[in-house]
């Protein structure tokens, strides 16, 4: 699980929020409160933090960490350079 560790080591740091909110069934947009820009930003974040290049359209079906988390090591998996 340390991908896991690492996405939500760069969820705290990057959008203050609480690591104890941070679990696999919570909503991930209420919890981070995201809005727009925000998902902007997320983007930007998981690219530079993780190398891989992710499309802002495929968030609109992530609801909660674990969809977040699945998609990410995904994209991982298939490795699309950043």
């Amino acid at each position: 699980m340390e991908i896991v560790d690492k996405i939500n080591k760069f969820l705290v740091d990057e959008f203050e929020v609480d690591a104890s909110k941070i679990k696999p069934e919570a909503n991930l947009k209420e919890t981070l409160e995201l809005d727009s820009l925000d998902y902007i930003d997320l983007v930007v974040v998981i690219e530079s933090n993780l190398g891989i290049k992710v499309d802002p359209d495929d968030f609109v079906d992530l609801v909660t960490f674990q969809n977040f988390y699945d998609y990410v090591i995904n994209r991982l998996h298939s490795k699309e350079p950043a």
